[in-house]
Formats: structure tokens, sequence, C-alpha cells
């Protein structure tokens, strides 16, 4: 409203941003979100204030600024390093096709965020926010809490009011995980939705992109200007051929009628947490959703030794095709070269934690192989299963849990420990979408609830959602608190083999 108002331009709103980056997170409280500023994003602002002037307004994004992830391409004075330092000096030649289409809506790139480096897909005992590149991020509620990964920087960047929107990425728990924790929405879509062309990958089978704002409302907007098919992704034929107006759908009314399923599992696992879902059951019911008690997903355990395959096959698979493309500019080719890489810079790659999960990758054999097949059913085809299957039986609009517990206190040390579990693994592993949405606080720290369900389903978990945030406005900005705030026993997530990756 103030762009087409003409009180503000998208430089003053850029030349604002970037202040308040140097002064809250490269100064200040240090909040270390953003791994690289773009120096074209204000000639950029003042292309697109130009052409406001002109009245070519390309769309309701049109001027406003936004970060992505380390790990997407874009082709201009930018690095893509997925936080490693294995990558810096690499150039592409193309920009993703998420950041391609984000250009072509309008959007400045304002920075690239840190991340989990390679997407949290090194090491069993990392820690979440961490990267060569980058350091380590804060979460902005209390910073000695972790922020969650892989996506740490774009959702604190969002939370801490340094963007009103980011991308992320997910393989599993990555986009709705430091969603979460930092207090914001995320929107992890159906595999094949949004373009994965462009972006360091992990799996073809999981991975996709995603974004982040403080409201589901902007997250839909954004989430508008991302999905649409993409000859460069294969699997985006399957979306359909057609972009579609998610913020069509963002109805106050959504929750009238609705059958919502709850996961019993999540209950009775920790007091604050079920204060809260007991809160949000309430709200729900108020608004007029009908809510079924659903025990659990059947199965869904059987699948995480299986998915944890499944990503070592296709990362080894992914990533050196990735490399490949990078055309000599990097300095590692393969797989192994990385593995060697890190070995030869260990004091700066490796201080906290190794890469076991890098040569166990490198360990297995191509996508041909029994094994791979054989885990890729176990794990994608059961999840499927399990979702379908109770929501058609139920007949259920959407499932709704807790996405994970609140943020633990970063501990380099010992790396990310587990407790509470999240809900990230049935809808990551079945590709099928995901939305997180501020659910309110335990002792000070943001917990995220979850909608989700079967394939294609965005629209109709959007709805949903924006209703929730409607009827409980919860979301609070944070405080930027030093230390670790309350010292709480059951407040790590869930740890399952990649699952904030």
């Amino acid at each position: 409203a103030a762009l087409e108002s003409g009180r503000r331009t998208s430089r003053s709103l850029c030349e604002f941003l970037l202040e308040r980056i140097q002064r809250i997170d490269a100064s200040g409280p240090r909040l270390n979100s953003v791994i690289e500023v773009n120096r074209d994003a204000l000639a950029d602002a003042d292309r697109l204030d130009a052409e406001r002037r002109d009245g070519g307004v390309r769309g309701p994004l049109h001027g406003i600024p936004a970060m992505l992830k380390d790990n997407i391409d874009t082709a201009d004075g930018m690095q893509t390093t997925a936080g490693s330092l294995a990558l810096v000096g690499s150039r592409v030649e193309l920009d993703a096709t998420v950041a391609a289409r984000m250009r072509s809506a309008g959007i400045v790139l304002l920075a690239k965020t840190n991340l989990s480096e390679w997407a949290n897909f090194r090491s069993r005992n990392s820690t979440s926010g961490w990267s060569a590149r980058g350091g380590l991020t804060h979460n902005p509620y209390f910073l000695g809490r972790n922020p969650c990964g892989s996506s740490s920087g774009s959702a604190v960047a969002v939370s801490a009011g340094l963007a009103p929107l980011a991308i992320g990425t997910e393989t599993n728990g990555s986009i709705v995980c430091p969603s979460s924790v930092n207090g914001i929405v995320g929107v992890k879509p159906t595999v094949g939705l949004v373009s994965r062309a462009g972006i360091i990958p992990i799996s073809h089978t999981q991975d996709t992109a995603g974004p982040m704002g403080r409201s589901v409302a902007d997250a839909a907007a954004l989430l508008s200007v991302l999905a649409g098919p993409d000859p460069r992704d294969p699997d985006t034929d399957a979306s359909g051929g057609s972009s579609t107006d998610y913020t069509r759908f963002l109805d106050p009314d959504a929750l009238a009628g609705a059958r919502v399923g709850l996961l019993g599992e999540y209950w009775g696992r920790h007091s604050g947490i079920d204060a809260l879902l007991n809160a949000a059951v309430a709200a729900m019911r108020d608004a007029g959703a009908t809510l079924v008690d659903v025990a659990e997903l059947p199965g869904i355990a059987s699948t995480n030794a299986p998915g944890f395959e499944v990503m070592l096959y296709e990362f080894k698979q992914g990533l050196n095709a990735y490399l490949a493309g990078l055309s000599g500019t990097a300095k590692v080719q393969d797989l192994s070269d990385l593995i060697q890489f890190n070995k030869d810079r260990r004091d700066d790659e490796m201080p906290y934690f190794g890469q076991d999960i890098l040569e166990l990758a490198q360990s297995k054999g191509a996508l041909s192989d029994s094994a791979y097949r054989q885990a890729l059913s176990a794990s994608r085809d059961a999840s499927r299963k399990a979702i379908d299957s109770t929501m058609d039986t139920l007949r259920l609009d959407a499932l709704f849990a807790p996405t994970t517990g609140p943020a633990w206190v970063t501990d380099l040390v010992h790396g990310d420990r587990s407790s509470f579990p999240g809900c990230s693994s049935p809808a990551a592993r079945s590709g099928y979408p995901h939305v997180t949405v501020p659910g309110g606080f335990v002792h000070g720290l943001p917990v995220g609830v979850s909608f989700f369900g079967r394939a294609w389903s965005e629209a109709r978990l959007l709805g949903l959602a924006h209703a929730f945030e409607r009827a409980t406005r919860t979301r609070l900005p944070p405080r930027m608190s030093q230390g670790t705030g309350p010292q709480e026993s059951l407040s790590q997530p869930q740890r399952d083999s990649g699952v904030t990756s």
C-alpha cells in the first residue's frame, strides 16, 4: 500500500533493510542470518521504481525485497555455496528458476541467507545454523537458542524484520522447523509444484523450495510467484501446467465445516505444548471445525531408515550432477573431492563436527541398485499410503500436529539433541505439502503448529492456516534477548537422520 500510494519507494525499503541488517544482523545482537548482501539491490530497486512510475507494475510484489537461501543459484554478484568453502568462488550461468521467477515478478533479491552447511546433510552430530562460510546463526527470541535448520538464516531474517519474505528449501523439516522455532509461517509445497532447477540438491524425491513470511498471506503471495511448470525440472509437469494465485484461498472462515485430524501421538509429551495444543484445538472448534482424533499415521516410524537410505543415494547422484554443471569453477568436481577438501581444510570446515553423512553417501551405488528401489518404496510409497488412507477413511481436510518443540540450546560440542519429536517426516517423505503457522509460546519460545495433507492441497491448507492465524493471533516479534532464556529439559527437536535437512 505504501508503494502504491507513493509514500515509500522500493529503494527506500531496501535502504531501510540494508541499514537494519548492518545494525542488527552484522552487529548489535549479531543474529548472523545474512551470508551476503546483493550489491545490485539498490540499482534493481531503482529500475523497479521507474517501472512503477511509468505504470508498469508487474504484480502485487513489485518492488518488495526478499532473501534467498545460499543454496539457490543467482547469476549475479552473489555466490552460491551451501555454506561451504569448497564452493566459494564458483560461478553459475543461470538463475535458479525460483530466483528468475522472483525477478520477473518484480521482487528485489536483497541478500542470501546463512544455512546449516550442505543443507544439514553433512553429519548426524551437526549443530543447526552453522556453516564454515557463514558461521553460526542465532535465534532472535533468545540468542543462545538454536534457529533450527537448514533454512536457519531465512527464518531468522524474516522473524527479525530484516526482510518481509525469504525462500527456504526443505528435504525433511528444513522450512517448517526453522519457521516454527523462529515464530513465522513456512510452506513446504508438494514436490513438483515449485521448480528445483538451480538449487543444490539432496534428494530429488523430497527436495523443494518454499516461501517463508510473517503471515500466511505473505507466504501465499510468494508461493503464487514460485509455483508453476518449468522445463528444467520435469517433475513440475505433474503440477498441472499453470500458475495459481494462492491468495484467493485465504478465507477467514475456512475452518468452518472443515474436518481436521489431530495426531494424538504428540499430546502428553510436554505440559507446555499440551496447553498450547489444547488452546489451538479450542480455537479451531470455536471456528466451526470438526476435530477427529487420529492416534498415529500407520507405519510412519518404519520409513525412517529407508528414508535416510534414499537421501544418501540421491544426494550422491544429485550433487555430482550439480558440481559437474559448474564447468570447473568450483574447487571440487564431485562428492569424493568434497570429502577430501573437508579433510584438507579440517580446521575451517570441521572444527565442531565431521562429515559422516557425506562419507555414507559416497559409499552408495547407482540409482539402478535394487537396494535404492526397495528403500524408495518403503519410504515414499509407504508414507503416501499412510496419509492418503488415513485421510480418506476419516474424510479429513488436513492433519494437525505441533511442528516441533521450542528451540533448544545451541551446543557446538554435542550438536543438536533430541527430545520432542517433529512432525515433518510424513509430508517430507511422501512429497506432500506442509504449512506451519505460529501456534503460541512455551516459556517465551515460539512453537508452530502444522497443517499437512494430500498432494496438491496447498490451497486448502493455506486457507485453514489463514483461518487459524486469524482466530488465534499468537505471533509476537522477537526481543533478541541475550542468553538462552528458560532452562527446559524437553526442548529439543526430534533428530531423525536428516530431519532438519
